[in-house]
């Protein structure tokens, strides 16, 4: 009976059969897949979505979430959870995150199936006589670091409504109304962009927020704590800080004095504000997740303890706020045209960040020495930092700048072992430096009447009050520039963006009246960088990074230590005999200097002890920038204040 069924399969298979070549099996590709998830479409959704999260369950993270959504006819309907976000450049909504999702029509569950593709997207079909999908799920945050982003702790909550928040498919998400409702722990206070009611009695906690497009709403986070306070830097600019510790919030007159100059600065810099009213939102924590998030009203702005009480050891962490905030105008109100999308499951193009994140990267540690809240000595040296990194690091060999705008989607900021040599989202400070020779070229261009503050002006000091989005293209920023300069700017900028072999592009401060040089003493706020990471930075000698336990966090390709086979995952032992100490080690860089004697370490690697030798004979050699003649240069005019 078994042989004979098996011979019938067997003829009924054979045709089939018959058409595969001999060797291995070759299976039929399957038929192409058909998206059914509709495009957007720039037309008003019919009803306002209500939304209300219920975040008190801070201590585990645990945002539970109730969403009202009208529907206009019956049936097949698609749901979206936001997966590329704005500021993140890549495809990073936590969907893996959404969990208890049911949907529900007139007390009825509907079932949902998830896209085969696109795993944002949840299909339903919506019954007739259906006017509203009432649908509840909840957002698990991270509880550890391991998992992501930890946005809520016993003090604090960080929220972002993409998190906590479904939408219907089919619609530019300019043109979906949003009202959403939180209720934070008891006792706790809210800060945010979109204006908001707060209740009374048993419901202080809860916040109503004005109605918005589903757009600004997720553009428009909330931080949130038990303890806040609130600064006034303008007439519509406000600095929310919040901290673990009350102790935190003890802010000196001087210290928000400069973060009213920022204001200021920035203001007369670009000569146009987009905004209606601003929210720096600044959680001061070492519970919370670290962030630096830009919006068009407001940034998230993390830092740890000590902002303010420890104001002289922390130079580092005050470019924050002038990075994000510059946003404002570079990013938000003007936006590549490839950047921009209709929602949020359109893919994004990066190839516009140098100016996006390059240019932003370039004003944030302008502006942080015009308004002073990081000293010109301390942003020079900060410069020096950056092109030292640059200077030492070989990528450029083989990747071009350009290339980089697409590490958001390569590597969405994973760790990399070389990144001297994979190169890793360099658009940020190597586009700083190409923004820097702009600046040059246009001072040596205009016989000095003319900067990169001109550029400022004419490319996002337009439409003064207009927070939507202008939109452009490299065309555009080359014209801008040839508007203020006649140069072939589209030639200069696309050998910048495109060339291989050759040197990091340091000239441009050489041209404003500053060289890179090294010396065997660091400047302090090298120092006060090496102690905020906690470990000694040998980059520019040795070519290697080690925490204060001898785990080396860094190396450098192709650099002594690459030669002596040392990598991300070493240990270092041991230092010429001598048990591991960052004194040891730099002891035995000074003691090899102008010597044929090698440093010798024992390091530890996946469970192997061994011996290594470093021929390293350099000595110390730490990157500063030196002035170039007398008299005030380019770079000299450009940190200073504006009148």
């Amino acid at each position: 009976m078994f042989r004979r069924f098996a011979l019938l399969l067997a003829a009924a298979a054979s045709p089939a059969l018959a058409q595969v070549p001999q060797g291995n099996s070759a299976p039929r590709a399957q038929a192409p897949f058909t998206d059914t998830i509709p495009d957007a479409r720039d037309t008003p959704y019919s009803g306002v979505i209500a939304l209300d999260v219920d975040a008190t369950d801070n201590v585990r993270g645990i945002f539970r979430v109730r969403e009202t959504i009208p529907v206009a006819a019956a049936g097949p309907m698609a749901l979206l959870y936001p997966k590329w976000l704005p500021g993140a450049h890549s495809p990073r909504g936590e969907i893996e995150k959404v969990a208890g999702l049911v949907i529900r029509a007139n007390g009825r569950v509907i079932p949902w199936t998830r896209d085969p593709v696109d795993v944002y997207a949840f299909h339903i079909d919506v019954p007739s006589g259906v006017k509203r999908l009432d649908v509840e799920f909840q957002f698990i945050s991270a509880t550890k670091g391991d998992q992501g982003r930890i946005v809520s702790t016993p003090t604090m909550i960080s929220l972002e409504p993409n998190q906590v928040s479904l939408y219907p498919a089919g619609y530019y998400t300019r043109q979906i109304p949003v009202k959403m409702t939180v209720k934070y722990p008891d006792g706790w206070t809210a800060a945010g962009a979109i204006p908001a009611k707060r209740g009374s009695g048993a419901n202080a906690s809860t916040y109503t927020y004005d109605q918005a497009n589903y757009e600004v709403l997720v553009d428009s986070p909330m931080l949130a704590g038990r303890y806040g306070r609130t600064w006034p830097l303008s007439p519509r600019v406000n600095l929310n800080v919040f901290a673990d510790d009350p102790k935190e919030l003890e802010a000196k007159p001087e210290q928000i004095a400069a973060h009213q100059r920022l204001v200021d600065q920035a203001v007369k810099t670009f000569g146009a504000q987009h905004y209606d009213k601003y929210e720096f939102l600044l959680s001061i924590t070492d519970q919370l997740g670290g962030i630096g998030l830009e919006h068009h009203r407001s940034s998230e702005n993390g830092v740890g303890p000590g902002y303010f009480t420890d104001w002289d050891s922390g130079a580092g962490r005050r470019n924050l706020l002038p990075h994000e905030f510059t946003h404002s105008w570079d990013g938000k109100f003007r936006r590549g045209a490839d950047l921009w999308t209709p929602d949020f499951r359109a893919p994004m193009r990066d190839s516009l960040l140098w100016v996006y994140e390059g240019q932003t990267q370039f004003w944030g540690y302008v502006l942080q020495a015009r308004s002073g809240i990081v000293s010109k000595q301390d942003t020079l040296d900060a410069y020096a930092t950056i092109l030292g990194a640059y200077d030492t690091a070989p990528a450029r060999q083989w990747r071009n700048l350009i290339d980089t705008t697409n590490d958001p989607v390569i590597s969405a900021r994973r760790p990399k072992g070389w990144t001297s040599w994979q190169r890793s989202e360099d658009y940020y400070n190597e586009g700083l430096m190409v923004w820097m020779e702009v600046d040059a070229m246009l001072r040596q261009k205009s016989g000095g009447t003319k900067s990169i503050d001109d550029f400022a002006r004419a490319f996002f000091g337009i439409r003064d009050g207009d927070w939507g989005e202008v939109t452009y293209t490299f065309d555009d920023v080359a014209q801008t520039l040839n508007g203020i300069v006649p140069y072939d700017w589209a030639g200069f900028l696309n050998k910048r963006l495109t060339e291989t072999g050759q040197p990091a592009p340091i000239q441009g401060f050489a041209m404003n009246g500053y060289k890179l040089v090294y010396t065997a003493e660091p400047t302090p706020y090298f120092k006060q960088a090496e102690k905020a990471r906690g470990g000694t930075d040998l980059s520019y000698s040795l070519g290697l990074v080690v925490n204060k336990d001898g785990d080396v966090t860094a190396t450098i390709w192709d650099s002594p230590a690459f030669k002596a086979g040392i990598d991300v995952g070493t240990s270092i032992v041991a230092v010429n005999g001598r048990a591991f100490s960052a004194d040891a080690l730099k002891a035995a860089v000074d003691a090899a200097k102008g010597t044929r004697d090698p440093i010798r370490l024992t390091v530890r690697s996946q469970d192997q002890v061994r011996e290594t030798a470093v021929d390293y004979h350099g000595g110390a050699r730490y990157p500063r920038l030196q002035k170039v003649g007398t008299g005030d240069s380019g770079l000299d005019r450009l940190l200073a204040a504006r009148p």
